[in-house]
This record gives structure tokens, sequence and C-alpha cells, in this order.
């Protein structure tokens, strides 16, 4: 392989100014460098008819920094200062990604799901591959890429429903290049103070084998987890098999109207292994079996200085049971700009999925209780004409125990998008929840930190829930400093819970609000995707409720 690698740099005097720069590169992300030579195809965007029995070639990466320094915007002392401080992403670890090696037939699947993998990492910006025809029947590849600065600061600030949540640490998305994320964080919200640690390692080895664990010290208990397996990586891959084990305690509120009305302590361990199987990708479609062994204890008790009334305690339960699961994915994808984020590329999912999951427990096999336990969703995406998406999208699960089910949930998702301009975009979203008999440990919240951004965090409460949202986005071309693309939305929230909550209390009746705000799109950072600052009044406030809610947090999305 003919590899182009950037000068890389070790940890030592550059290291430690790196880190020094961090606050001021918080932001900071690259720009896609066009390549000039030999006529190319981009193959995502072009027919590749002429390339049926070609084979491929040399593959060549070229690694790009955080700015561009071959735009005259960019090239810039401190911009320049940025890109030698910073790592860039090893070949290797770009490389492991690819769906396609030298000597393999060429595939324009493969390069295109090759794209959509690196994109999804966040120490990556942009990733564009493109491919060079020769005239003995070779394909020669070019693989572009562009980093992200990850190694940050994490002083956030959040302020929904009338609630802050605060956090300070540090995070690096790409260790020495490799990567590898690893984050410390202290972080203070709603629900409790917590000290966290999280490693994650998506290519363990060089591999398609990842890992993940968090540790979090929590003022009201703790977390523990670890994940190790290989997953259905691509599409085309036929195996996968993984362990997880969860172990927490916590204390869980119970919310009217904003405010605590009663707590009560939550003991969870949950652990499961499985082992799947795939034909890979057969006429455009992914068809996928799995089987596995799954554990669920939770166990709930009273708290002596609990606020609120005394309330009844969720029900213990253990349950031990194989399963088996089933996933259908169709290969509809397309590259787009300017939907849910500024001024990146986005893959959007045009096709069809679904999934199932199915487990039986036994009472006396591990088990308290003899249950069905089932899981399924589904996911589809409808276009009109050219300027049009409808993106749907259901989930159900339920236990079926003692002739009854339990814990019924079935959720609804429509999202409408209509392109009115290159800088202009309609927005619609429909969300709706039918609960039955739920776990009281699990009803249905609304308000300020779930879409009703005109209320107070979890002001409504229910077994039922809808939500009407409405917004005109717009995606400017201002640039400021060269670190936030810039754009701002007005919007419309309408929603309502039915039912009785845990305590026994109704609905308000439909809640509306109408706001408007900025979005700050981080193009040259991982750490997240669009700050939203937003200003929402409440159409139907209570003599409790402020006239006006201020909101300030980091999203994936516009």
């Amino acid at each position: 392989m003919d590899v182009y690698t950037p000068h890389n740099h070790q940890p030592g005097i550059r290291g430690t100014l790196r880190f020094l720069c961090c606050i001021a590169l918080v932001f900071m992300q690259p720009c896609v460098h066009a390549q000039t030579g030999p006529v190319s195809y981009h193959i995502p965007s072009k027919a590749s008819e002429g390339f049926t029995d070609a084979t491929i070639g040399d593959i060549t990466l070229n690694i790009g920094g955080i700015f561009d320094l071959e735009n005259p915007e960019e090239d810039k002392l401190f911009y320049q200062l940025v890109n030698k401080l910073h790592m860039n992403t090893r070949p290797h670890v770009i490389q492991q990604q690819l769906l396609f090696a030298t000597g393999d037939r060429f595939s324009a699947q493969a390069l295109q799901e090759s794209e959509r993998l690196l994109r999804k990492n966040r120490y990556i910006q942009e990733a564009e591959i493109e491919a060079f025809p020769r005239t003995d029947g070779v394909v020669d590849i070019n693989v572009n890429t562009n980093d992200t600065w990850t190694l940050v600061p994490k002083l956030t600030f959040s302020h929904k429903g009338g609630k802050s949540t605060s956090g300070i640490g540090a995070r690096e998305m790409n260790l020495f290049g490799r990567g590898i994320g690893i984050e410390a964080l202290y972080r203070s919200d709603i629900d409790r103070d917590s000290k966290v640690l999280k490693i994650v390692d998506h290519h363990v080895g060089n591999s398609w084998y990842r890992f993940r664990s968090i540790f979090e010290d929590n003022s009201d208990g703790y977390t523990r987890q670890v994940e190790f397996g290989k997953p259905f990586y691509s599409l085309n891959s036929t195996s996968m098999h993984g362990i997880s084990v969860s172990d927490s305690r916590r204390i869980d509120s119970i919310y009217e109207r904003g405010e605590i009305a009663a707590q009560y302590d939550h003991l969870a361990r949950n652990y499961e292994i499985h082992t799947g199987w795939s034909g890979g990708l057969s006429d455009g479609w992914s068809r996928r079996i799995t089987l596995g062994l799954a554990y669920d204890e939770r166990r709930f008790s009273a708290l002596e200085s609990a606020p609120g009334p005394s309330i009844p305690l969720p029900a213990d339960r253990k349950l031990l049971y194989p399963f088996i699961g089933y996933e259908l994915v169709q290969d509809k994808f397309e590259e787009a700009k300017n939907f849910d984020q500024i001024g990146r590329t986005e893959d959007r999912f045009l096709g069809t999925s679904f999934n199932s999951r199915l487990g039986l427990a036994g009472a006396g096999m591990g088990s308290d209780r003899g249950a069905v336990l089932l899981d399924a969703g589904a996911r589809t995406s409808i276009t009109y004409g050219q300027k049009s998406l409808l993106a749907l999208s259901t989930d159900f699960n339920t236990r079926y125990e003692g002739d009854e089910f339990r814990n019924l949930a079935l959720a609804v998702d429509a999202k409408f998008y209509k392109r009115q301009s290159e800088n202009r975009l309609l927005y619609a979203r429909l969300n709706a929840t039918y609960g039955r008999n739920l776990d009281l440990e699990q009803p249905l919240y609304l308000g300020g930190d779930n879409g009703l951004r005109g209320y107070p965090l979890r002001y409504q409460v229910g077994d039922r829930r809808a939500l009407l949202t409405i917004e005109q986005r717009y995606y400017t071309d201002w640039y400021p400093l060269r670190l936030f693309r810039v754009g701002a939305a007005v919007f419309f929230d309408a929603g309502q819970t039915w039912g009785d909550g845990p305590l026994g209390t109704g609905s308000d009746g439909l809640l509306r609000d109408v706001g408007a705000g900025l979005r700050l799109g981080q193009t040259r950072s991982g750490l997240g995707r669009v700050i939203h600052i937003d200003v929402a009044y409440p159409l139907d406030a209570k003599d409790n409720i402020s006239s006006v809610q201020f909101l300030v947090e980091l999203k994936q999305s516009f």
C-alpha cells in the first residue's frame, strides 16, 4: 500500500503546548482538501459501471490536519501552529476501517460504506474516497480525511427546562492518533453529582473488536459498565459476538410539575452475552440472526429522608433468559448537507430496516417469574421529489407475565424535511408514545428537557405522550474565525401527556410554546456538533412558570 502520512508528532514539549492551546481550540475542525492530478471519480456521487471488472490497485491515504493551509483564509500563523501541534490520525487507524484492500475486486458499495464508517468517528470531520482508473483494468484509490481537534477541556454548561447542568474535566477522543477515547469529568446535574471515567476503543489491537468502559462515583451511588466484542461492523460482515456487564445504584426521583415529588433507591444489574450470524449483503439487503443470554435484576427500597408523600415502590424483578433476534437492513443512503448539521456532510439513511428480539424467562430457572420479553423496531424513509423527505420509525417493547402485558410501550416518530432553498428548510416532527401497565420507575415525562422548550423539565407525567414540533431552519454562510458555521431557527412546540402518573395526578392538558434561537455548528472540534442557544415563550403557562425559558445546550443535530 502506498501511504502518504503527514509528519507525526510524539508527546513531549509539543504535547504540553498542545494541551495549553486546547482551550482556544475546542471548536477546531478541518476542511477537505481537493487533490489535483489524474481524472478521478468520487464513487458515492457518480455511477461506476466502467469499473465492474476492475481490480483495486494502490491505495493512498491522505490524512489532513485541522486547517487547510492551501486555503489563503487559513494559511495564517495561528492556524499553522494548530496544525503543527495536532497529532494526526495514524495511517493504520484509517486503513483498519476500509472495507477493501489492494487486489480486491472493485466494489463501489465497499467504498461508499467505508466513507460512512470513517465519518462516524468524532476525530474525523470529512472523508472522501476517490477512484483513479488506469488502462490495465486496475483502479487506484485515494482516501482523503481531515481530523478534528480532539483534546479538549470539558467546561460544560447547559440550561434547559429551568435547570442547569455543569461539568469540568478533560477529554481526548484520538489518543496519540490511535482512535482511542478517554475522558475524566466531574458533572453536576439535576439528579446527581458524578465523577466519571470513560475509556473507548473501537478497534482494539487494530481489529474490529470494541471495548467500552464507564466508571462513575456518584453522590447517590455508583455506575460500572464494561462492554467488549465484535459487532456487525458493516452491511457485509458475517458474524458478531460480545459481552456486557453493568452494575449501578442510584436514587430515582418522581417529578410533578418540574419538581421532585418522591424518591427511592434503585439497584440495577444487567449482564449479557451474545453471538450472531449473517449472510452478508445480498440484493441490497443484510439479514442477521443473533442468539444470547441476558440477566436483568432490579431492586427498589424506600428512603427514610425522601421528600413528598409515601408511594408504592416499583416491584423488584429478576429475569434470566435466552433470546433470539432478527435484523434486516437495506443498503440505501445518500450524502447531504444542511439538514441536521450545518455545512458538513451527512449520511442520511433512506432505506428500510427492521429489528426484533424475543426472550423467554422461566420461573425457578434463575428468574423470579415466568415471562416472555419482546422488543421490535422498524425504520423507513419516503422521498417526495427532490426536496421533501419523510422519515418514519416505530419501537415496541413489552413483557408478558401473569396473563397480562407489563411495561408495554409503543413509540411512533415521524420527521418531515422540506427543502425550500439552499439555506432554508422546513422541519416538522411528531412523536407519540403509548404506554400500558408501565413499570413504576419508567413513567413518560414531557418538558423542557425532551422537546417542550417553553416549560420546566419533566413538567408533565403520564402513561401516554405526544409532542409536535414545527421549525423553520436557516443555514447561513457566515463562518466567524473559521470556527463556527452559523444557523438559526424559529419554532413552535405543542405537547401533552395523558393518564395518571406514579402519584395519581392527571395532566394539565395541551401545552404550547414558541421561540427562536441560534445554532453554532462546531466545524473544528470532535466534542460536539451543534450549540443551541434558544429563547422559548410558553403559551399556556401557569402562575408558577416563568414567562420565558432560556436554553443553552450542546446537541448532535440542528
